[in-house]
């Protein structure tokens, strides 16, 4: 038993200093805790049939890594009850046998190949510890007996999946019941003998919680000296600096394009009130008399929202037998020039054509000529009208 102490400990230390090389993420104290449920066959080491004589086994464990080289287990076993109906009367309960087990896990793999980071497809580990092994058919009337109980074995593991979540375990392992006791069953000491030992052959599954780390086991972080956590440092505030000063940019941004919007709806506002303008009277020598007809961008066509201002000019003309019309068709500047002569002598044919279709306006009263690009007003698409005065001498 001391020489064993002395190896762990001298394991122990071995991994301790490997672990100076490098930090571990995830591996507080909440971190690196795994279930596993196991199932499988116990029978007695010695003097029997291996089969014959075995009994299935169930049972559950709760694991902790402590580091990726040592861990701890609490595991118990229940063996369930196939002797005799004589026997299973005797016992009363349908399980022979429970035992509580405090196992220690080292990870062979890491120990001599040290740890990369992350599990690998297999491991093999080395486990031992002591517990409390009850069993209900100890004696002959059916009492049962708590003994001290001790257990060694070899863990198979395959960590299987993309993050390794998942363990996949077979577990052969003596379990021995140390409490020899004398003849009289009076007095009894600890002791190892294979007369008292079963081999337990067990497999099972692994579910290994998430860590801190957002993984499901210890990561390998590599230790900063301070220059460079100082390095590092300086240029997080650089970067911090860059996106306060992108957020100004982009504030500026903003706020400029919101000038812009207002001054765009403004605009629109303005085209819109002198789409919907009504007739405008300019007192000179003569009188005479303004209206203004707008047309959309490239079509010739009077929209219902301009004809309102065609039949005032259609009234006046009613109402005022000598007076006359002069029509002049505009184009805004985009296209070319013969394309825009053309629609601004369509445009003006349009309101003339209104004029004597609907209205009924005698033709000879009626003057329209097209005056290609027009630049009365600044906004471009504000050209895009016929312009119709009214002459009464």
């Amino acid at each position: 038993m001391k020489k064993s102490i002395i190896a762990l400990v001298s394991i122990l230390s071995f991994n301790s200093l490997n672990a100076q090389e490098y930090n571990l993420g995830g591996n507080k104290f909440r971190d690196n805790w795994s279930i596993g449920l196991n199932g499988g066959i116990v029978t007695p080491l010695t003097h029997s049939t291996f089969f014959k004589n075995s009994r299935a086994v169930v049972g559950l464990d709760i694991n902790k890594e402590v580091s990726p080289v040592y861990g701890l287990t609490l595991e118990s076993n229940w063996t369930i009850n196939t002797q005799s109906r004589m026997a299973a009367q005797k016992s009363g309960t349908a399980f022979d046998g429970f035992n509580v087990m405090l196992l220690n896990r080292l990870n062979l793999n890491n120990i001599f190949a040290g740890y990369n980071g992350q599990r690998r497809l297999f491991e093999v580990e080395a486990v031992g510890g002591f517990g409390w092994l009850r069993l209900n058919d100890f004696y002959e009337n059916g009492d049962g007996a708590n003994h001290l109980a001790s257990k060694a074995g070899v863990n198979f593991n395959f960590n299987v999946g993309e993050k390794r979540a998942w363990t996949i375990a077979v577990k052969p392992a003596i379990l021995w019941d140390m409490s020899m006791w004398d003849a009289d069953r009076e007095k009894s000491h600890p002791n190892f003998n294979a007369n008292y030992a079963n081999w337990e052959i067990t497999a099972g599954v692994v579910y290994h919680f998430k860590n801190s780390n957002n993984k499901h086991y210890m990561t390998k972080v590599r230790a900063y000296d301070a220059a460079e956590v100082n390095a590092l440092n300086a240029s997080i505030n650089s970067l911090r600096q860059e996106v306060d000063n992108e957020k100004t940019n982009t504030q500026n941004a903003v706020n400029l394009l919101r000038k812009e919007e207002q001054k765009s709806a403004d605009l629109e506002r303005a085209l819109q009130e002198c789409r919907n303008q009504g007739p405008k009277v300019i007192t000179n020598n003569k009188k005479t008399l303004e209206s203004v007809v707008t047309f959309r961008q490239g079509k010739i066509v009077i929209d219902a929202s301009q004809q309102p201002n065609v039949e005032r000019i259609a009234t006046y003309l009613k109402n005022h037998k000598e007076a006359k019309v002069n029509i002049l068709g505009y184009a805004s500047p985009e296209g070319s020039a013969e394309v825009n002569e053309r629609i601004a002598n369509q445009r003006a044919e349009a309101v003339k054509n209104m004029l004597v279709n609907k209205y009924r306006i005698d033709v000879r009263r009626i003057t329209a000529k097209g005056q290609g690009v027009g630049y009365m007003f600044e906004e471009p698409d504000w050209n895009r009208v016929s312009i119709c005065t009214i002459v009464e001498d």
